[in-house]
């Protein structure tokens, strides 16, 4: 029997994303497939200005061991990915076609080099994956604004071989930009469940004790809140909903940095006992920060393209409440480990969040559910399903 060589994938990414590293890794010890990653950014050596946490972030688990990468250079004057501009890399292409890969995986679309390589790909024939996560749950695009973008993204789109949708509400966007169901293939948004699940038993006790020093008593039902204190995911309106349930048995602890950090400060300083501020947690201590709440709240307005940080919730074995304008929503409801409620109203917020926090019977419930559903979003389920997807893309 003769063995046919590897299938030779080049995967496209700004920067070392901390859920998509288990991910690659998995991938390099295929024997089917051969990868490599090219970084259009920074390849997270060094500590980077995060503008969501309003500080220098360098994750401390490792982000680029176990996969081959290259960093490509980057002329941009003001680099990132907060800008069109921010990532301008002239040798990207050559550096690609110089690996000779079979198919070519682009996260992105929103940077001029992922956009250039997305149409010289598309024109020199080679296959590509695309794969984003955006969604139209924030508002109904419409005006001249929305047509101009809708008739560049539907050019856009034509170009890949395939689609990458990570969710129903993604799935959606896609269409609506005329992409057809023979180019669209599932391929979650994933964590490594077993980081966050595992040594459950220690990784409680750990939680435990750190409530002890924040003097949380027992028997208060603990509310989290753990990510960038920004505007768009309403951190602050979560505080003053939890001052208007008055519940004395409630407590919102909440993790970050950002730019509404003197904000939050303020209003849990005029209310030390229903709030405690952590500061920004590393990677290493998440599977204890979210062990610190009995139910994980998500209240994001807008932006949410998914929330990763339900996905590591569940695998803690905490239940999560999200806003319906966070794009893992419609993924979260009917497995009995989620709520949802209207973003628009702040009548249904409070009344869903004082239900299920009065519920410490429901919420234990939700806890084994929680378990189970982490288990849909773990990484060997989106390495199998990106596998199907090469395969039928690659087909002859």
């Amino acid at each position: 029997m003769i063995r046919r060589p590897p299938k030779r994938l080049a995967i496209v990414v700004s920067h070392p994303i901390q859920y998509f590293a288990p991910l690659y890794q998995r991938l390099a010890r295929r024997d089917d497939l051969a990868i490599k990653v090219f970084f259009t950014w920074h390849a997270g050596r060094e500590p980077v200005d995060d503008r969501g946490f309003n500080e220098a972030i360098a994750w401390d688990i490792p982000v680029t061991d176990g996969f081959e990468f290259a960093l490509v250079p980057n002329v941009a004057v003001d680099p990132g990915t907060h800008r069109f501009f921010g990532l301008r890399n002239p040798g990207l292409l050559a550096h690609l076609m110089a690996w000779e890969p079979d198919l070519v995986l682009v996260h992105g679309w929103a940077w001029l080099s992922h956009l250039r390589v997305l149409h010289a790909l598309h024109r020199l024939g080679i296959r590509t994956l695309f794969r984003g996560d955006s969604h139209l749950l924030d508002a109904q695009p419409t005006g001249p604004r929305w047509w101009l973008k809708r008739g560049l993204l539907r050019r856009v789109f034509s170009w890949p071989a395939g689609l990458l949708f990570v969710g129903s509400a993604n799935r959606s966007y896609f269409e609506r930009f005329g992409v057809g169901a023979a180019r669209l293939f599932a391929c979650p948004h994933s964590i490594d469940v077993g980081r966050f699940a595992e040594p459950a038993a220690a990784l409680e006790q750990e939680a435990l004790e750190w409530r002890r020093h924040l003097h949380i008593a027992a028997g208060r039902t603990v509310l989290l809140y753990a990510g960038k204190f920004e505007r768009k995911k309403r951190p602050t309106e979560l505080m003053r909903i939890v001052q208007q349930l008055n519940d004395p048995g409630i407590i919102l602890v909440l993790a970050g940095a950002g730019e509404l950090q003197s904000e939050i400060d303020a209003i849990a300083a005029s209310d030390p006992g229903r709030f405690r501020v952590l500061p920004f947690q590393n990677q290493s201590r998440m599977p204890i920060v979210y062990r610190l709440g009995d139910l994980f709240v998500l209240p994001s307005a807008f932006g949410e393209t998914w929330g990763i940080a339900a996905n590591e919730a569940l695998a803690c074995g905490r239940p999560v409440l999200v806003s319906d304008r966070v794009g893992c929503a419609a993924e979260m409801v009917g497995h009995g480990c989620a709520r949802v409620f209207p973003s628009h109203d702040a009548i249904a917020w409070k009344r869903v969040l004082g239900e299920m926090a009065a519920n410490v019977e429901m919420l234990a419930r939700m806890r084994i559910a929680a378990e189970k559903r982490a288990r849909a979003f773990d990484i060997p389920v989106t390495e199998a399903a990106l596998v199907a997807a090469i395969g039928a893309v690659c087909a002859p």
